[in-house]
């Protein structure tokens, strides 16, 4: 179990780093490597949600407390920081990926990386306080 519990927690920590790091480099630079850092954000979300849900069973299966309830929220940023790269930033990707000077698309996909930085700075927040309230 604390083997399990080990993985877990690294890949979801190093995986968050990855997404919410390319996420805040993305909307700083002006959306610059959008197009080819896509996937990887999008795995990494991935990799996150599952591995986040797999620490959530294994340890907090008992009742919901305010730790929870903070946690619970951050997973809810992630989730919508996901859905709003996805939503806004998958199309975008693409047209870059053609045009690379598609000034529309560029703006579309640095405005998803801004929204979706907020939601991964609230996420990181949770996670980092939660114990703490």
């Amino acid at each position: 179990m604390q083997y399990a519990l080990l993985i877990a927690i690294s890949l979801h920590v190093l995986a968050g780093v990855f997404w919410a790091g390319t996420s805040f480099a993305i909307a700083r630079t002006g959306g610059s490597g959008a197009e080819k850092l896509f996937r990887p954000q999008m795995g990494a979300a991935v990799i996150v949600v599952l591995s986040g849900g797999y620490l959530w069973h294994a340890l907090h299966e008992g009742g919901i407390g305010t730790m929870e309830i903070v946690l619970g929220l951050g997973a809810l940023c992630a989730i919508a920081a996901a859905g709003v790269q996805g939503a806004m930033g998958a199309g975008a990707a693409r047209i870059l990926a053609r045009t690379p000077d598609d000034a529309a698309a560029r703006s579309r996909i640095v405005a998803a990386q801004r929204i979706a930085g907020g939601l991964l700075a609230i996420t990181v927040i949770c996670m980092a306080g939660a114990r703490y309230v």
